[in-house]
């Protein structure tokens, strides 16, 4: 017998934990066959970089709907912050263009500092209305924060934002799989 849905549970949670986990690989190995000296798989990386950015945007999209039924405006500041992060990463493949050419890594720190802003605000309503454990909610706003804070830094010159990355790049894996295994509901 099938589980009655609750308001308590987050929409497309297994859909959304497997875009977690598909933008990780997209991007990691999209970014590394971008920067390669082989036009080919230049082309492939940056194909790869563009699906991720779609990835990045339907996770906006679809978080952004389990979110406004608590918060409208942490839910809209979420997907724009997806949103904002789509930009970055696919500015990466601009590069191509030389007339467009930008820093491949402005474009990432923007897109994890976006990322990093749009994220706390999700994760304090995941704790707030308990759709997580504690424990994970709390980490989330651990993570995001530390990487907001070292991607502001990198655009200031300073190199912190690997130190800072690791702790919000590894709740994402936590949080990917809570979501697969789990459905989106606390148990």
């Amino acid at each position: 017998m099938e589980q009655k849905r609750t308001s308590l549970a987050i929409d497309k949670a297994r859909i959304i934990g497997t875009f977690f986990l598909m933008a990780f690989l997209l991007y990691g190995i999209g970014r590394q066959l971008f920067e390669g000296e082989v036009l080919t798989q230049k082309y492939i990386g940056a194909s790869l970089i563009l699906i991720n950015s779609i990835v990045v945007l339907l996770i906006g999209i679809f978080l952004r709907k389990t979110i406004i039924k608590f918060n409208v405006l942490a839910g809209n500041t979420y997907l724009f912050s997806r949103i904002i992060e789509a930009i970055g990463l696919v500015s990466i493949v601009w590069n191509l263009l030389p007339e467009l050419s930008i820093s491949m890594d402005d474009g990432y720190f923007i897109a994890m500092l976006s990322l990093g802003i749009g994220s706390i605000p999700m994760c304090y309503i995941f704790y707030k209305h308990q759709l997580l454990p504690q424990w994970l909610a709390i980490w989330g706003i651990i993570g995001y924060t530390l990487l907001a804070f070292g991607f502001l830094m990198e655009l200031f010159g300073k190199e912190w934002s690997m130190y800072l990355l690791i702790l919000g790049g590894l709740w994402e894996i936590v949080f990917a799989i809570y979501l697969i295994r789990k459905g989106g509901r606390k148990k």
